[in-house]
């Protein structure tokens, strides 16, 4: 009898700890149309993809394209800059990123940066070089930890990686890793975590906060594009993932404002960014 209760006492206590453990969101998905017609506004053809926290819900256009891997381009700067700060290559977003005097392909990285000025205005030279500090052991280390999927690299492509190559990440994966990080369930400092949070943050108004990072790949010759963030509300936060090519009607040089654009119409559309 005493070993009948042992027993079911035992079950409970586990039964109980395997609850507490984050888990992947399962998430009910509503197909939305319109969200192709917003697209088509804005010359792209993709998928936005929206994950409502509170109601385990995601909204989106096309889900089957959702689950396909891409580059992750500059979204990759997100786990950069937490490693960045986790392995003291950077202190605080004021940190100064010291310019070579090497030509650049934007003359607006031309110059000394800010952690947070590179990361809004999306360095590229100015992450490729954290990653070469941080080095192939310890970016898989944490990469693995994070549970941040399907990078391929060693140390001759440690720092093109995320912007060529193999490495392929999903919508779905995306928006996993940043709820992850959003609702601090990454093995990180909160120093980290808040300094990631600041530079992310793109508008604030009395209504909502939205923080977001965008992302540009090439690949087998088409340009590809990102935007992936959160909306946070008093009553619940919103995560989306946005992956978009340009139809044949966008000038290239307009492509990085109408991933934005199409993020926040969507955003707009379901009544949630008002």
């Amino acid at each position: 009898m005493k070993d009948s209760f042992y027993l079911f006492l035992l079950f409970a206590v586990l039964l109980f700890s395997a609850c507490l453990c984050p888990k992947k969101s399962q998430g009910n998905k509503v197909l939305i149309g319109d969200l192709e017609r917003l697209n088509a506004k804005n010359h792209l053809k993709g998928s936005i993809l929206i994950f409502d926290f509170k109601n385990d819900k995601y909204y989106s256009n096309d889900f089957s394209w959702a689950k396909k891997g891409n580059l992750p381009a500059s979204t990759f700067k997100i786990p950069n800059s937490i490693i960045a700060l986790e392995t003291g290559l950077i202190v605080s977003d004021s940190t100064v990123l010291k310019w070579d005097g090497e030509k650049r392909s934007m003359q607006i990285w031309e110059k000394d940066l800010s952690f947070k000025e590179a990361f809004q205005l999306s360095c590229v030279p100015c992450f490729q070089e954290l990653a070469r500090k941080t080095g192939t052991k310890r970016m898989k280390n944490y990469l693995e930890k994070f549970g941040y999927p399907g990078m391929v690299f060693d140390s001759s492509s440690i720092d093109k990686f995320w912007l060529e190559g193999k490495s392929r990440i999903s919508q779905f994966e995306q928006i996993e890793f940043i709820k992850k990080f959003y609702f601090s369930e990454l093995p990180v400092s909160k120093k980290t975590e808040n300094i990631v949070k600041n530079i992310m943050l793109v508008e604030k108004t009395e209504n909502y906060r939205f923080s977001g990072k965008t992302g540009w790949g090439v690949r087998d010759g088409r340009n590809n594009g990102w935007y992936v963030g959160f909306l946070e509300k008093k009553e619940n936060v919103y995560f989306f993932a946005t992956n978009v090519i340009p139809d044949k009607n966008l000038p290239i040089n307009d492509f990085l404002f109408s991933r934005i654009s199409a993020t926040k119409d969507a955003l707009r559309f379901l009544k949630l960014m008002e």
